[in-house]
């Protein structure tokens, strides 16, 4: 981060984290409702199903953006699957550590950079990083038992291809909408437009 950026938290920035995390808690628990109720849709080729996978890593990407301070990629995507157990997530409690792992993931895009780039390619890498740790997460908790080449490999490419794409282009997409509210003028995401 440049000398002129803090890498301390103010209070707008734990509120509006906050809030964005709980915001995505909640479509967390629809997205769960749609995951459900599109499997029948894939039944063709079930590993595609994970083409929609990246909404869930959307909060770990837009935190980093908006908030562009260390951890805030992270708090957001935790805070984020923690709200969705609360609102009874089908996976239970574990959605609470790949939370913290997909979290993990969209923070080292941002820390790779120094917290000092919020742009396209960025995010991006936050959403692949972040749909990465998702990727591999599942893989030993849901599909060790699964054929290697015809269901693990693809569900692992649809999953960090979707990341990058609806995580990562989608949360940079969605930082700049809402810039242009002037909702973010409190943060450098809001003030910077034509940046992020």
């Amino acid at each position: 981060m440049s000398s002129s950026t803090t890498t301390r938290w103010r209070t707008v920035d734990i509120v509006v984290a906050s809030v964005i995390a709980v915001a995505f808690g909640v479509i967390f628990w629809a997205w769960n409702l749609v995951w459900g109720a599109t499997e029948g849709a894939f039944t063709f080729f079930p590993p595609a199903q994970a083409v929609i996978y990246g909404i869930w890593l959307v909060p770990g990407v837009l935190g980093g953006l908006v908030i562009r301070k260390p951890g805030a990629a992270l708090y957001c995507e935790f805070l984020a699957a923690f709200v969705s157990v609360l609102l009874g997530s089908q996976w239970g409690t574990v959605a609470i550590l790949q939370g913290l792992a997909q979290g993990v993931g969209a923070e080292l895009a941002f820390l790779a950079v120094g917290y000092r780039s919020f742009r396209l390619p960025v995010a991006v890498a936050s959403g692949l990083l972040a749909g990465l740790a998702a990727a591999i997460f599942d893989q030993i908790r849901y599909y060790s038992e699964y054929d290697f080449d015809s269901f693990r490999l693809p569900v692992f490419l649809f999953t960090v291809l979707s990341s990058a794409v609806l995580a990562g282009a989608g949360g940079w997409a969605l930082t700049r909408a809402l810039a242009q509210t002037g909702v973010l003028d409190r943060f450098p995401a809001g003030r910077d437009r034509t940046a992020v």
